[in-house]
């Protein structure tokens, strides 16, 4: 008997926020997809897996799983159901299916097991699930319209395990239809599903707020720190600057060994401060020429990494500009996206915001560019 897992990572999962889609965000130092990942790579009945993503992920794919032991990954197609029927056409040599979605990336071995027993018991579909214990309400235009029963009520979880022949058939005969699960699409079929016990801890990722309910669950988060970071770059003949990734025409450039992005210098040294990682003179010196004309998201990126490798994530960055000229406030939107891009966060996690110093001092007489940035890191336990 082989067993094969599906894990549906072909979302956008936009409700969750972010830049990256929510199975590429961080959690605890690792991606969504990569804590789903590693608990079935761990489970030993699990014979094969099979990662459905969308293709314009492959880059954010290819950096979640480095160092797994995987086969490519399936594209998916434009609905779910689409992208399940491409998973199941590459594992269809296999007695039985696991399909899971990649947001659940707290799933237990137990859960797993829990679903292979009762597939072995001769079930063609078993899915797990918890009852429903809170009273249930009817709602419209925010008002109560009704109290419906709760008994036989059970929330349904994945992963929802399948004889692949059949559900291969089952999905094929209801493609053209919008149903939420594989269950719905085995019942749809005229396939009885079995259920097994859930977890309560086994959660899907869907809002932002899951993410801190999923730390919570993990009792990774111990501590929280903060770094801030400083510094200033003088103009030099040119016809724009570059802060935070974004150009801005300018009637000169600021002068520096890279790019000289004085705010992304700023915030990568408070990211490498919160972590007690040095600054980034040291590891991107000024005499070193492979640094020179650079861009600085190069160095930010470093900074994430000795996050990552210290046990932490980036939790939020705020970074100030100060100067008389250029005006930045009709800019800083676009820095927030650009920074929340390399950081893998939400915009609303991102602060940019500019000031002067009342003509006062060498940004007072129009001599250059200063920035300070803060950075804050939840710690793994």
């Amino acid at each position: 008997m082989t067993i094969s897992a599906i894990i549906v990572a072909a979302g956008r999962g936009s409700r969750a926020g972010g830049v990256r889609p929510k199975q590429y965000q961080m959690l605890a130092g690792k991606a969504v997809l990569r804590h789903t990942l590693e608990t079935f790579l761990n489970h030993g009945d699990v014979d094969q897996i099979c990662v459905v993503i969308n293709p314009d992920d492959t880059s954010l794919y290819e950096e979640a799983v480095e160092g797994l032991s995987l086969n490519g990954p399936v594209f998916g197609g434009e609905t779910r159901q689409q992208s399940v029927l491409k998973g199941l056409d590459a594992v269809k040599d296999t007695d039985f299916t696991l399909i899971h979605d990649a947001a659940r990336c707290l799933v237990s071995k137990n859960v797993i097991s829990n679903v292979i027993k009762g597939l072995k018991a001769g079930n063609n579909a078993v899915i797990p699930t918890l009852p429903v214990t809170d009273t249930l309400k009817t709602v419209s235009t925010k008002c109560i319209t009704g109290t419906p029963s709760r008994e036989g009520l059970h929330r349904a979880q994945t992963p929802q395990g399948f004889q692949t022949d059949l559900i291969t058939r089952a999905h094929q005969a209801s493609i053209s239809k919008s149903l939420t699960d594989d269950a719905s699409v085995a019942e749809e079929y005229g396939v009885t599903v079995h259920v097994v016990d859930g977890d309560e801890d086994n959660i899907k990722i869907t809002h932002m707020e899951d993410f801190k309910r999923a730390e919570r669950i993990l009792g990774t988060v111990t501590d929280v720190r903060t770094g801030s970071g400083f510094d200033v770059h003088a103009f030099a003949e040119g016809d724009g600057v570059t802060l935070c990734g974004v150009h801005i025409p300018h009637t000169h450039k600021l002068s520096g060994h890279s790019d000289a992005d004085v705010a992304m210098h700023a915030l990568t040294d408070a990211l490498m401060g919160a972590v007690a990682a040095g600054d980034i003179g040291q590891h991107f010196p000024p005499s070193d020429a492979q640094w020179k004309g650079a861009a600085s998201r190069v160095f930010l990126e470093k900074a994430i990494d000795l996050v990552a490798e210290a046990g932490g994530r980036v939790s939020h960055a705020d970074v100030t500009i100060i100067c008389e000229v250029p005006k930045i406030a009709p800019h800083t939107s676009k820095m927030r996206i650009a920074l929340a891009d390399i950081m893998g966060l939400d915009v609303s996690r991102i602060s940019v915001k500019a000031t002067t110093t009342e003509k006062l001092g060498f940004t007072g007489r129009g001599e250059g560019i200063a920035a300070q940035a803060t950075a804050t890191i939840m710690m793994e336990g």
